[in-house]
């Protein structure tokens, strides 16, 4: 955590983030960047909080490291929204908030009379977003998911995997883990800050039906845009972009037993170019034929491009990792090394960026190391303000403190079960 004195970009806005895995990566974004972002989790907690793996391998609803990552910077609550009076607190909240993000089922919401319409009664510059696998409509918005699933269908999983000749019948595979939900938060909080920027001018809020599904289908790379304009099916390519037709492997072994990743994309190999590359080969007794003559010609270069690739794999294995990504950049080749977690954690260029923070868990008596903003900010910081909240942590600062009630009255509702 930092102490800028700085307000962040979003600071002065309220948001209700009534989320499960769904939505919370959005709630993130939006609170990192200075919203009072209130999380309304139902009593007991959110079921995202048995998310491992937890803080010593002890499961606990307070020691999901999944969850501590996900919620940053937001205050949280306990409401039981199927009572009258958790309903009550909730159109109370939705009164003074700028945001609601939800993501309960299709229709939810609206059968407890908590749906746009209700809360946008008293607060007509309210922007509500209800982020769900599928949308309010259609024949499949009641269908059940998982963010597999949704790589699924979404298109992911199709153009990821491996060649057929490195694994044969090899099936396909999914990206990192929680890919859907972050494709989903992205599009949700896009389409939030455009409505907002639509507030601003017109003075009206409005509801937003963000399908993760739409937002799956529309991150597929080109294997889309390339069916769309001609018909053709990308192929699977392991470690590089999956295209109509094959391509020259790009990830290689390193002497050390790392690898680097030599993609061609923005620099293909011309005459020049290569004879750069041989050169270097050539000072550790390693270019074989790159330098003769005939490579000075266009179509040779192309001809022989599996024969290139072929030398270049020879040099990378007997070489050092670092010194061939490096080396490379060094003459204008964009390859890198394909690194571990723990050489990312110890990324020197992620250091002296500050992109490691340090927030502290007041309960535990320590901090922990968080990964940060994505981007500086240098007028209007991003900063993680806190940790994620406890079960119910600010339910007396919001309700009593900002809402009125008293703390016989806070008693009473946790006793009948509201928070």
């Amino acid at each position: 955590m930092t102490n800028d004195a700085h307000p962040g970009p979003l600071s002065g806005l309220r948001v209700l983030e009534l989320s499960d895995e769904k939505g919370q990566f959005c709630g993130k974004l939006m609170g990192d960047l200075g919203a009072d972002v209130i999380k309304i989790e139902p009593p007991g907690g959110q079921n995202t909080r048995s998310v491992g793996p937890f803080y010593k391998d002890i499961p606990h609803p307070e020691r999901s490291l999944s969850f501590w990552h996900y919620n940053t910077s937001k205050r949280g609550i306990t409401l039981n929204l199927e009572s009258t009076e958790g309903r009550d607190l909730l159109l109370r909240l939705s009164a003074s908030a700028d945001i609601v993000l939800e993501t309960f089922p299709p229709g939810y919401l609206p059968s407890l009379g908590l749906g746009y319409k209700d809360l946008a009664a008293d607060n007509p510059g309210l922007v509500m977003c209800s982020l769900t696998p599928f949308g309010q409509t259609g024949p499949w918005r009641d269908y059940l998911t998982c963010d597999l699933a949704h790589l699924a269908a979404g298109g992911q999983m199709a153009s990821s995997g491996y060649d057929s000749d490195d694994v044969a019948d090899a099936p396909p595979i999914a990206p990192g883990g929680g890919n859907a939900w972050h494709i989903g938060g992205h599009y949700a909080y896009m389409g939030i800050m455009a409505a907002l920027f639509y507030r601003d001018n017109s003075g009206e809020g409005q509801y937003i039906d963000a399908s993760i599904h739409e937002a799956c289908a529309l991150t597929t790379e080109g294997a889309i845009a390339i069916y769309l304009s001609t018909g053709d099916v990308v192929q699977r390519h392991t470690g590089r972009h999956a295209s109509p037709d094959n391509s020259v492997k790009i990830q290689l072994p390193t002497q050390d037993g790392g690898w680097v990743n030599v993609t061609r994309s923005g620099s293909a190999l011309n005459p020049a170019r290569l004879r750069r590359l041989a050169e270097w080969m050539d000072e550790h007794g390693l270019a074989q034929d790159l330098l003769d003559e005939k490579y000075q010609d266009m179509a040779t270069v192309q001809a022989d491009a599996v024969h290139t690739t072929d030398v270049l794999a020879n040099f990378m294995a007997n070489m050092p990792q670092e010194d061939l990504w490096q080396g490379g950049q060094e003459r204008d080749f964009p390859w890198g090394a394909i690194r571990t977690m723990d050489e990312i954690m110890g990324d020197p260029h992620l250091e002296d960026r500050g992109f490691f923070v340090e927030v502290e868990h007041p309960e535990l008596g320590q901090s922990f190391t968080y990964p940060g903003a994505a981007a500086i900010y240098n007028g209007s910081p991003w900063n993680i303000s806190r940790r994620a909240p406890l079960i119910g942590e600010h339910n007396q600062e919001i309700l009593c403190g900002e809402l009125g009630l008293n703390n016989g009255e806070l008693v009473l509702l946790a006793e009948s079960g509201v928070i």
